[in-house]
């Protein structure tokens, strides 16, 4: 096993690091150790101490199949021994053209035809708003608001912001948004007095994350489906958090059996190895971009666009859902996350929920108990987080019946010991 030097490695951290969503003055402070994470198998981690601990949260709900699986290690290698990157603009790669192909047929073919990358989440999200914006354009219409829904979170740049973050973490930035309306439910849509001026709507199917893991009332989707075809306007499904298993189903719009007019894939695309995104393009969308004029060029793109790791990592995890049958494994350890939520202590707990792969608490005592339920099941092997009041269990898809079972006993033992402490 490897030596860390972990005083040094925590102390140079809060000397020179600035983590995200994190407050810095309490992550600085002399009596938090950061834990420095240096390993990982399946769904476990290690730090620098030799501690262990379920990945409670997937890395951030990035990860399926588990960490260092052989197949995606060796096809990284594979490619490193050939090249690490090379431009996207002028020129191409076989790993991100195979990519391409294989997210193109694992849809309907008269629907979908194009792949676009960029780097994580925010960038695909970002793409798409380009994307549709200037398809708009290209059609001489003059739509151009976009729909998004109350408490939805699309991503952290700019305008992928403006669709739900700014206003939900207080970041909002004047001038830096397309022009935008929120709703809270499809209900709503149908008392937009402008609907010929909705250029699209964007979703997080079947589930909102950042809201607290809130799940749509059944038929959101379809009805959501059914409006944009009605007033003429396009659809975007964020499934950067719940594509590839996370729901149960390889894609969350297919738990009620639509197609949008965009796709955004980010998270879990690579098996939660590299940054990488896809925005998916219907035929539709893409047909006047295909002109040989100036004005159909989409000027947007990113240094790692099509990265060649990122593509084979993510072609390997596409190759381990068909040989080991991902998805269709899910079902013993969904209902054990469903049935464990459910047994947890009734004291200091709202509500319990689970959609998939995806687990939810609400605590009573608010974001501060949430926290440190947090940092008590850290105490006994579990990593997780907490959305404000909401304590989220979302492990890879690859977890065993035992490892969930042991990180639901550390929730319950953690929400039983912080409430104890209130009391």
């Amino acid at each position: 096993m490897d030596s860390w030097n972990t005083e040094q490695l925590a102390s140079d951290d809060k000397r020179y690091v600035w983590h995200p969503f994190t407050s810095m003055g309490e992550w600085c402070a002399p009596d938090h150790e950061p834990i420095v994470l240096v390993g990982g198998k399946g769904a476990m981690v290690r730090d620098s101490r030799g501690r262990e601990y379920i990945d409670g949260n997937s890395s951030i709900w990035t990860n399926v199949h588990g960490h260092n699986h052989p197949r995606i290690n060796a096809a990284i290698r594979e490619q490193l021994e050939r090249v690490a990157h090379t431009s996207f603009l002028g020129s191409t790669n076989p790993p991100a053209i195979k990519l391409a192909r294989e997210i193109v047929n694992l849809f309907p073919e008269e629907k979908f035809g194009r792949v676009f990358y960029s780097d994580d989440g925010s960038t695909g999200i970002e793409a798409a708003l380009r994307i549709v914006s200037q398809y708009w354009k290209l059609k001489g219409s003059k739509r151009e608001i976009f729909i998004s829904f109350r408490n939805a979170y699309h991503g952290d740049t700019a305008g992928a912001a403006s669709l739900g973050a700014a206003a939900m973490f207080g970041g909002s930035i004047e001038g830096f948004h397309f022009p935008l309306r929120r709703v809270a439910s499809v209900g709503e849509l149908s008392e937009t007095p402008d609907s010929d001026e909705v250029a699209a709507v964007v979703i997080e199917p079947i589930i909102q994350g950042a809201a607290g893991m809130r799940v749509w009332p059944d038929g959101t989707l379809r009805r959501l489906r059914e409006w944009c075809d009605k007033v003429g306007t396009l659809l975007i499904a964020d499934e950067v958090m719940t594509g590839f298993g996370r729901t149960g189903r390889m894609f969350a719009c297919e738990h009620e059996g639509i197609q949008p007019d965009l796709y955004i894939f980010a998270k879990g695309l690579t098996g939660g190895y590299l940054p990488l995104a896809i925005t998916l393009i219907s035929h539709k969308i893409y047909e006047p971009f295909g002109d040989k004029n100036s004005d159909a060029t989409l000027f947007y793109g990113h240094s790692y666009t099509g990265n060649a790791l990122g593509c084979a990592a993510a072609l390997a995890s596409l190759e381990i859902f068909r040989l080991e049958n991902t998805i269709e494994a899910l079902a013993p350890k969904i209902e054990a996350l469903h049935r464990g939520l459910q047994a947890l202590a009734q004291v200091g707990v709202e509500e319990t929920r689970s959609c998939g792969m995806i687990g939810a608490i609400d605590l009573a005592g608010g974001g501060r108990c949430a926290e440190q339920v947090c940092r008590v099941a850290r105490e006994r092997g579990l990593l997780t987080r907490h959305i404000r009041s909401t304590v989220t269990l979302m492990p890879p898809l690859i977890v065993s019946i035992s490892q969930l079972e042991r990180a639901l006993e550390i929730l319950n033992e953690a929400v039983e010991i912080v409430v104890s402490r209130t009391a």
